[in-house]
C-alpha cells in the first residue's frame, strides 16, 4: 500500500462482517463511503480509529503504521491520531462547548487549551457560545462542537460517521457549507460515511461504493455515478434507466457503435471490451434524457429520439419528476426531472404523449457477464 501524504488501508475477514475493503484517501481529500445499511461503512471507520480490530489487513496514515494483521501489529485506539465525529454527536452533558473541547487536549497545559479551544470553535462559527452547555445549543451547533473536539486532537485523519443526519434540512445546508469552507483549512485525509448519496456527492472529492463489505468502485462522484462498473453499482447509486440491449454495428474508429434497444436502434459510445452482437446492460442518468418542447424543436431533439406517453408527473418542490412509457416497449420506463416550469410549457401530465432524447453522451454500455431480468 502507499500511504505518502495520506491514509491507505485495506481490510479483509469472512465473518461476522464481510470485509473486502481497499481504498486510499489523500492528504486535505474528502472521502465518502457509500452503500446500503449493513454494507460495513461503520465498521470500517472502528476499523481506522482502533475499536474493531478485522481478521486481516492494513491501515497506514503517512509513514505511520496502525494496523498490520501480518506483522501482529494493532496499535491501540488511544494512541492512534485520529478525530471522529458521531451521529449522536457524544458531547459530555456537564460540560461546556469550550470544556468539551478542552478535553481532546489533556496533554497540553489549561492556558493553551482553553485558547486552541477557543480558535477552534471560532473556526466552526461558535465564537460567542463557549460557556453553552450541550442542552443550551441547538442541534446544529452541538454537531459543529463535535469538529472543533475532533480537531483539537491534531488528527492524522478525521472520520465522520453519518454526521448530518441528526439535524434538519435546513441545518444541514449550513453545514453542509461550513465544511466546505472548514476542508480548505485542513491538511489531513477526511473520510465521510453517509447513507445520503446527494450528501456524498456535494462533499466529497470521491466516492468509494461498498456492498457486503467489499469495494466495488471508487472514482470521482461524477464518473461512479455517469460510468458504473456494474449493474449492481448503478442500482446502488440509484440510477433508474437501466436496461438491456444488444450492440448490432461498431465502427472502430470512434468505437461509435449502434444499439438496440428492445426493438429501438440507438447511437451510442461503445467502450473497449464490447464487440458486435454482445449482449450489454445499458444505463442513462436521467439528466442526459432531454424532454423535446412542443413550440420549438432543437437540434438535439434528432438524438435518440423516444417518443412515449407520459404515465407519472410528480411535483416536488419546482421541479416535476417525470415517467414515460415509450411507445416500442411500454414495460420498460424511463425517469427524468425537469424544472416545474418546463413541464408546464410543454402541457406534461399523466396521459399525454411527449417525446424525449437519450443524449448519446449519457448513455453507458456495461458487459452483461449473467442474465438478468429487463428493466429495472
Amino acid at each position: 500500500m502507499t500511504t505518502e501524504g495520506g491514509l491507505a488501508v485495506s481490510l479483509h475477514q469472512q465473518a461476522p462482517i464481510p470485509l473486502a475493503a481497499d481504498f486510499a484517501c489523500a492528504a486535505g481529500e474528502v472521502l465518502a463511503l457509500v452503500g446500503p445499511s449493513g454494507s460495513g461503512k461503520s465498521t470500517i471507520l472502528r476499523s481506522i480509529a482502533g475499536t474493531y480490530r478485522p481478521q486481516a489487513g492494513q491501515v497506514q496514515v503517512n509513514a505511520e503504521t496502525w494496523l498490520d494483521s501480518a506483522r501482529g501489529l494493532n496499535r491501540p485506539a488511544h494512541h492512534r491520531a485520529v478525530g471522529m465525529v458521531f451521529q449522536s454527536y457524544a458531547l459530555f452533558p456537564h460540560m461546556t462547548a469550550l470544556g468539551n473541547v478542552m478535553t481532546a487536549m489533556a496533554k497540553a497545559g489549561r492556558e493553551e487549551r482553553q485558547r486552541r479551544g477557543r480558535e477552534l470553535l471560532e473556526m466552526v462559527h461558535l465564537s460567542g457560545l463557549e460557556s453553552r452547555y450541550p442542552a443550551e445549543l441547538s442541534g446544529g451547533q452541538q454537531q459543529r462542537v463535535a469538529v472543533a473536539r475532533a480537531l483539537a486532537r491534531r488528527p492524522r485523519a478525521l472520520l465522520l460517521d453519518e454526521p448530518f443526519s441528526a439535524v434538519d434540512k435546513a441545518t444541514r445546508q449550513r453545514l453542509y457549507r461550513e465544511i466546505a469552507q472548514l476542508r480548505q483549512n485542513l491538511d489531513m485525509p477526511v473520510v465521510l460515511v453517509t447513507h445520503d448519496l446527494d450528501e456524498a456527492i456535494m462533499l466529497a472529492d470521491r466516492l468509494v461504493v461498498l456492498h457486503r463489505g467489499r469495494t466495488l468502485q471508487s472514482g470521482p462522484p461524477e464518473e461512479v455515478i455517469n460510468r458504473p462498473a456494474s449493474p449492481d453499482i448503478a442500482r446502488l447509486v440509484e440510477l433508474r434507466n437501466l436496461f438491456e440491449g444488444r450492440l448490432v454495428s461498431l465502427e472502430e474508429t470512434g468505437r461509435q457503435g449502434v444499439l438496440d434497444w428492445a426493438g429501438l436502434r440507438m447511437e451510442v459510445q461503445v467502450p473497449a471490451g464490447i464487440g458486435v452482437g454482445d449482449p450489454v446492460d445499458w444505463v442513462i442518468p436521467d439528466g442526459f434524457v432531454v424532454l423535446h418542447r412542443r413550440d420549438r424543436p432543437s437540434r438535439g431533439e434528432h438524438e435518440n429520439p423516444v417518443p412515449g406517453v407520459i404515465g407519472q408527473a410528480l411535483k416536488v418542490g419546482q421541479t416535476a419528476h417525470i415517467t414515460l412509457y415509450p411507445d416500442h416497449a411500454p414495460n420498460l420506463p424511463l425517469h427524468f426531472s425537469v424544472p416545474q416550469h418546463v413541464a408546464e410549457r410543454n402541457g406534461i401530465e399523466a396521459g399525454v404523449g411527449a417525446a424525449v432524447s437519450l443524449l448519446t453522451k449519457g448513455i453507458h454500455l456495461m458487459p452483461r457477464f449473467s442474465e438478468r431480468g429487463q428493466g429495472e
